[in-house]
């Protein structure tokens, strides 16, 4: 009999608790979200088409507007001069990720160095970030110090005034 109990425990176990903790069931959806429509076989096909297509012209270095054209801007000559001088600088200088994805190609000993120079701009950046986080803070301090200094003293010119009287 207790074999038998132990089979039937077991296996529901085994048949709803454990699929449970292996594979959970999700939450539902909140009330106020609307569930969408289940795209066509033709409309996954053009996803995938798309999809694929912009994988591919990522392995491009420069992806321009024959590529992506809803993303670019008709030229049509009303670019101001700060659009063209921010485009000369970065030719230029190249972006820190640029950096990285050019030295990563040329493996691990020149990926090395690009990655402490990046970790030193990092550095930097929050160390002078901190410097003057502490000196508002020490100027605050100060700020609040003066405060309490003249309200002290405020206070004892009115009580030296309240006993002479």
């Amino acid at each position: 009999m207790k074999v038998k109990v132990v089979c039937r425990k077991l296996y529901d176990y085994v048949r709803y608790d454990l699929k449970e903790i292996a594979f959970p069931s999700s939450l539902p959806d909140p009330p106020h979200i609307k569930k969408r429509r289940k795209l066509t076989w033709h409309e996954r096909f053009l996803v995938l088409k798309e999809a694929s297509r912009l994988y591919a012209a990522s392995w491009v270095r420069d992806i321009g507007p024959d590529l992506r054209p809803n993303d670019y801007k008709k030229d049509d000559g009303t670019e101001d001069k700060s659009n063209g001088d921010k485009s000369r600088s970065t030719e230029t200088e190249p972006s820190a990720l640029e950096d990285i994805a050019v030295a990563a190609r040329g493996g691990m000993e020149t990926l090395r160095p690009a990655l402490q120079r990046l970790y030193m701009t990092r550095a930097s950046a929050y160390r002078d970030a901190l410097k003057s986080f502490i000196e508002g803070y020490e100027e605050g301090i100060q700020q609040v110090m003066e405060k309490k200094e003249d309200s002290s003293k405020a206070q004892q010119e009115g009580n030296t005034d309240k006993n002479s009287a």
